[in-house]
C-alpha cells in the first residue's frame, strides 16, 4: 500500500495559552530596556517598556472614545511605529483590528468599512500621490460637515470615529494628540479589567485576502492562532533579544504584521522599520546602519536588493537569517541571498492568509539544498496533506494534489461571507489552499503551482512554476513568470514573460533553444514577452491574471479567449 501525502508537525515545546496582551505584558517585564521599535524613517526608537506604555495609551484611548469587545477597529496606514502599537492596544481590549491595504482606492476603501462593519478607522496622511483624507472625504462626504466622534452616515451604519495619524484638525476627526487625551478617561484598572475578561479564541483581526476576482474576503484570526504562528516562526530562526529584524513586508500584510512583528515581540527581538513603504536601498542602509541580523521579504524584494548597481558597498555581515515568503522563490534568488546577502540561515516560508500565515518552514539547520528547493516540513502542531481535487482523497506520496492544513492556525472564518467560508473550510475544518505541491518521504513540501494556474496543454497537464524554475539558470535572464494563453488548435499554450538582466540583450529565439532538448517539448514557451517589470500588488505578489489578460491582449488571441468549451 503507498503511503499517502499526510503529516503532523511535531514540536518540543507547547502552543503558548495566553492573550497577545499577556504576552506583551510578560515580554516588557522580561526585557524592559530591550529596543522594541525603531522607526528609522520617523526617528522614533521605543524600548519595551516604552512600548507597552504607547500600546496601553491607545489602549486606554480606544476605550475613551467607546470602543468595546468585538468591535472593529480599521488601521489604513502604511509601515508606521504607530501601527504597531496599535496592533496590540487592540488586542489588550479585545477589539478587532481591521487592515486595510494602504493600495485601496475608493472603491476598495468603501467596501472594507462597509463589509468588515468598521466603528473607529484610523488614518494615515499623504504620501506620494495617495491622499488618504482626500480619498475617505470622496467615501464618506458627510464626514466633512461633522464633529469627531459623531459621524452618522446612512452609507457606513457602524462608523462613529475616524482617527487621523497626525496633528492636522481635518473636520469630523480627531488629530492623534486629541484622541490619545481619550486615554485620561480610562485609567489602568479599567484596561486590566478588559484585558482579563478576554480569551485567547477571541478574534482579534481582520485581513483582507487579495482576491483575483471578485472582491476581497475578509479572514478572521485569533489571538491564539495569531500569536502562536508568530511564535513558532521566532523559534525556527532562532530569535532573541538580541536580534534587530528589518521589516521592509507591510504591516497589513500577514507577513508584516505576524512573520515580522509577532516572531519578533513574542522573543524581545527588535522591530526595525527601514521606511513607509519597500525601498531597496532603504532596506540595505537600514540593515548596515542598524547592524540587523534578520531582514524578511518577498522574492521581488531580494531580486531588487541585489539589482542595487551599489550593492556591493553595503556591510551586510551582521545579518545572519530571515524569511523568504509570499510567493515561490526561484531557486538561483535564493542562493545568492544566502551568499551575497549573508544570510546563511535564511528560512522559506509558505501559507496563506487563512492560515495565519505559515504551515510550513524550513529550519536553520535544514541542508542548503533542503532551503533552496522545497518550502519546508509541517509546522509544530500542524496537519498537512495533499489531496487530489475531484475526489479529495489523500494521494500518494510524491504526487502532485491540493495542500490542505488544520490546526490551531486555521481562520475562523471569513467575516460576514458564510458562503465562501464554506467554499474554503471543509465540514472537517481543513483549510483548502488552491496551492499544488508534493510531499516526499522525509515530509519536505514543494510548490508546482496554483490549482487556477495548472495550464492544460492537448490534455498534458503543465505547472509554470517548473518552467520558470529552469528558465532562471539562464545567464542573461534576472526574473521569469510563465502564464497559460489561450489557443485554437491546444486550448492552451505557454507565454512567458522575461525580464532581462542589466546591459544584457536576449532573443525570443534563444530562450527557446535554451529549453530545446532540456525540458518536454511542449514545456516550451510559444510566446515569449520581454518586459521592464512585472504587475504586482502591494504586498509584492506577481499577479498572473493580470499578465494572462495582457498577453491576450498583446498577442491578438481574442478569438481564442472567445471559443466556448465544455
Amino acid at each position: 500500500m503507498d503511503k499517502g501525502s499526510y503529516t503532523c508537525g511535531t514540536s518540543e515545546f507547547p502552543l503558548l495559552g495566553m492573550t497577545m496582551g499577556e504576552m506583551i505584558e510578560h515580554i516588557a517585564s522580561k526585557y524592559p530596556e530591550t529596543e522594541a521599535v525603531v522607526s528609522v524613517h520617523q526617528n522614533i526608537r521605543w524600548t519595551y517598556r516604552e512600548f507597552l506604555a504607547k500600546a496601553n495609551e491607545i489602549g486606554r484611548a480606544l476605550m475613551g472614545l467607546g470602543v468595546e469587545r468585538g468591535d472593529r477597529v480599521g488601521i489604513w496606514a502604511m509601515n508606521y511605529a504607530e501601527w504597531i502599537a496599535v496592533q496590540f492596544a487592540t488586542a489588550k481590549i479585545g477589539a478587532v483590528m481591521v487592515n486595510i491595504n494602504p493600495a485601496y482606492r475608493t472603491y476598495e476603501l468603501e467596501y472594507a468599512l462597509k463589509q468588515s462593519e468598521v466603528q473607529t478607522l484610523i488614518l494615515q496622511g499623504r504620501f506620494k500621490t495617495s491622499d488618504y483624507v482626500g480619498m475617505f472625504y470622496e467615501t464618506c462626504p458627510e464626514a466633512y460637515e461633522q464633529k469627531p466622534g459623531r459621524i452618522s452616515s446612512e452609507k457606513f451604519p457602524f462608523l462613529k470615529n475616524v482617527i487621523f495619524m497626525g496633528d492636522i484638525p481635518y473636520n469630523g476627526m480627531f488629530t492623534w494628540d486629541e484622541f490619545l487625551k481619550k486615554a485620561e478617561d480610562i485609567d489602568m484598572d479599567e484596561l486590566t479589567e478588559r484585558g482579563e475578561a478576554l480569551s485567547f479564541d477571541d478574534p482579534i483581526n481582520i485581513q483582507y485576502t487579495s482576491g483575483t476576482t471578485g472582491f476581497p474576503k475578509g479572514v478572521v484570526l485569533t489571538h491564539h492562532s495569531v500569536l502562536n504562528n508568530g511564535y513558532i516562526i521566532g523559534e525556527g530562526m532562532n530569535f532573541s533579544e538580541k536580534d534587530r529584524l528589518c521589516i521592509p513586508v507591510p504591516f497589513y500584510h500577514c507577513f508584516g504584521m505576524v512573520l515580522s512583528n509577532m516572531a519578533a515581540a513574542t522573543h524581545g527581538t527588535t522591530m526595525v522599520l527601514p521606511s513607509p513603504t519597500f525601498d531597496a536601498e532603504a532596506v540595505l542602509k537600514t540593515i548596515e546602519m542598524e547592524r540587523c541580523t534578520a531582514v524578511h521579504g518577498v522574492p521581488t524584494m531580494f531580486i531588487a536588493e541585489l539589482a542595487l548597481p551599489d550593492f556591493s558597498k553595503y556591510n551586510l555581515t551582521s545579518l545572519r537569517t530571515g524569511i523568504m515568503a509570499g510567493s515561490p522563490c526561484p531557486i538561483e534568488v535564493m542562493k545568492q541571498v544566502n551568499t551575497k546577502m549573508n544570510m546563511s540561515e535564511i528560512v522559506i516560508v509558505y501559507g496563506q492568509t487563512e492560515t495565519s500565515p505559515g504551515v510550513t518552514m524550513t529550519t536553520t539547520k535544514d541542508p542548503v539544498e533542503r532551503r533552496v528547493t522545497t518550502i519546508g516540513r509541517a509546522f509544530p502542531h500542524t496537519e498537512l496533506k495533499i489531496i487530489d481535487p475531484k475526489t479529495g482523497k489523500i494521494v500518494p506520496m510524491g504526487e502532485i494534489g491540493e495542500i490542505c492544513a488544520r490546526g490551531y492556525c486555521v481562520m475562523k472564518c471569513y467575516y460576514n461571507n458564510p458562503s465562501a467560508t464554506h467554499a474554503t473550510l471543509d465540514k472537517d475544518h481543513w483549510n483548502h489552499t488552491g496551492d499544488l505541491a508534493t510531499m516526499d518521504e522525509e515530509g519536505y513540501f514543494k510548490i508546482v503551482g496554483r490549482l487556477k494556474d495548472m495550464v492544460i496543454r492537448g490534455g498534458e497537464n503543465i505547472y509554470p512554476r517548473e518552467i520558470e524554475e529552469y528558465l532562471h539558470h539562464h545567464e542573461k535572464i534576472s526574473d521569469v513568470y510563465v502564464v497559460g494563453v489561450p489557443d485554437i488548435k491546444y486550448g492552451e499554450e505557454l507565454c512567458a514573460w522575461v525580464k532581462v538582466k542589466a546591459g544584457q540583450t536576449l532573443a525570443e529565439d534563444e530562450v527557446k533553444d535554451f529549453c530545446k532538448g532540456k525540458i518536454a517539448h511542449y514545456k516550451i514557451p510559444r510566446y515569449v514577452m520581454f518586459v521592464d517589470d512585472f504587475p504586482i500588488n502591494i504586498s509584492g505578489k506577481i499577479q498572473k491574471y493580470l499578465m494572462r489578460e495582457e498577453s491576450i491582449k498583446k498577442l491578438g488571441l481574442e478569438a481564442a479567449e472567445n471559443i466556448k468549451t465544455a
